[in-house]
């Protein structure tokens, strides 16, 4: 058993997300003057009198819309509703009592769960605001006067979710876990994949651009391990990006592949590598993350034959050139077809990410390499390497000890570099090598 769960239920532009990154301290779940920003479960943790439970922000509930969109939205908010432990409704003090939030109380009276009214906007300091009492018609009696933007009304709010939310596990869900980022550009089956994992509609899928807007946190556990799953949206070419909205989505893909252990660099086997897709896998190579290329939609591939999938694997080395580290795999989240390979792959590139070689197996390696190929030289003067150290994991980084850092090539470094990866493998994960010149007393 996790942490206890508290959703944020409500209609939309009442304000749930800027009270759900309020409580959590954090700005997690992106805040704009629009209805239907959020559209997935965001989770986050929040901390109160010494106790921490999860929060769960949600889509805004539109009840008995036709539209299609709005209908993925509210069946999120009610698998949200189903998991929790304790629920937030929020509604605006300045709209008033709508036909709405009467439809979504009496959803909330349904499922039996502790349930709280913040009546939210009320941003004023002084008397409670008159207009709050009519909210007392929902049926929901434990009301509390909030401002999400200044904080008013919170801490009360607080202490009524400790009072209502069973006692802590002693047991750390983020314990152990690898954290995967599932990255690429739009409608390359991000989300698919996802779902296709945990065996759930965890996030909405359509064939719209830009249905994912926050980067989702998914955990899941089978016999490899324990994982956080990202589901990030999809990033677009900058000049392409003209939405406030889609803005805030980029940052916060790129903030997913800072804080996660592997990316998953989605390709779609139909289009193969594109401008775009170089651009995301640059990303993830520059913040030194393990990855493991994936190509989707291969069940969409016409007229395969023996060799169709060395051939497109050729063609993918071809196109992301700078990350033959890389392992490809191809497969289908639509119909889940090699799904099952990801899991192994994960482990292996998780763990060459953070692997650690001794200083004697580095030097051993060093003379062997210098003794078949020699260091070069430059208008007679030879480089001279003394040693190599490990420095750090994620990625494995390595420091080289010369006579002079000027004449250690590119090329001869590179060399290095594929001495390492051939004795030790490495395979996922990229490689940082600096060079450091050693003081003339020590040359």
């Amino acid at each position: 058993m996790g942490k206890p769960l508290v959703a944020i239920i409500g209609r939309p532009n009442v304000g749930k997300s800027m009270l759900f990154n309020k409580l959590t301290g954090q700005r997690t779940s992106i805040v704009e003057d629009t209805p239907g920003v959020t559209r997935d479960r965001i989770y986050g943790d929040c901390e109160w009198c010494g106790r921490t439970f999860r929060l769960v922000d949600t889509g805004g509930i539109e009840p008995g819309t036709g539209n299609d969109m709005l209908k993925f939205m509210r069946r999120q908010a009610e698998i949200g509703i189903e998991l929790a432990d304790a629920i937030i409704m929020v509604a605006d003090v300045r709209t008033g009592v709508t036909a709405a939030d009467q439809d979504v109380a009496t959803m909330l009276r349904k499922s039996g769960k502790p349930v709280a009214l913040a009546v939210n906007k009320c941003d004023s300091i002084g008397p409670t605001n008159p207009d709050v009492y009519d909210f007392y018609c929902l049926g929901i009696g434990d009301l509390f006067e909030t401002s999400a933007v200044h904080g008013h009304g919170t801490g009360d709010l607080l202490d009524w979710v400790l009072a209502n939310i069973p006692e802590d596990s002693e047991e750390d869900e983020d314990d152990g876990r690898i954290k995967v980022a599932i990255v690429g550009k739009p409608n390359v089956g991000k989300s698919s994949l996802l779902n296709r994992i945990l065996g759930e509609e965890r996030v909405i899928v359509s064939d719209v651009a830009g249905t994912t807007r926050d980067a989702i946190d998914s955990y899941f556990e089978n016999e490899t391990g324990k994982y956080c799953f990202i589901d990030t949206a999809g990033m677009r070419r900058r000049s392409k990006v003209d939405d406030a909205i889609e803005k805030y989505s980029n940052m916060r893909s790129v903030n997913a592949i800072d804080r996660a252990d592997v990316c998953l660099i989605l390709i779609d086997a139909q289009e193969g590598v594109t401008e775009q897709d170089t651009k995301i896998a640059g990303l993830v190579h520059e913040a030194g993350k393990a990855a493991i290329i994936v190509v989707n939609k291969w069940d969409a591939v016409a007229d395969k034959e023996t060799n169709t999938m060395r051939d497109q694997e050729q063609q993918i080395r071809a196109g992301l050139s700078y990350m033959l580290y890389a392992p490809v795999v191809f497969l289908s989240a639509l119909t889940g077809s090699r799904v099952d390979k990801l899991f192994p792959m994960i482990q292996e590139v998780y763990a060459q990410n953070t692997s650690r070689i001794t200083t004697g197996a580095l030097n051993s390696l060093l003379a062997d390499a210098t003794a078949r190929v020699q260091p070069p030289t430059d208008k007679g003067r030879r480089l001279k390497i003394y040693y190599m150290t490990q420095a750090g994991t994620k990625p494995p980084h390595f420091v080289i000890f010369c006579n002079d850092a000027r004449l250690f090539h590119f090329s001869y470094q590179r060399y290095l570099e594929n001495q390492i990866r051939e004795v030790f493998g490495l395979q996922g994960t990229p490689v940082r090598i600096t060079i450091r010149q050693k003081g003339d007393k020590e040359e």
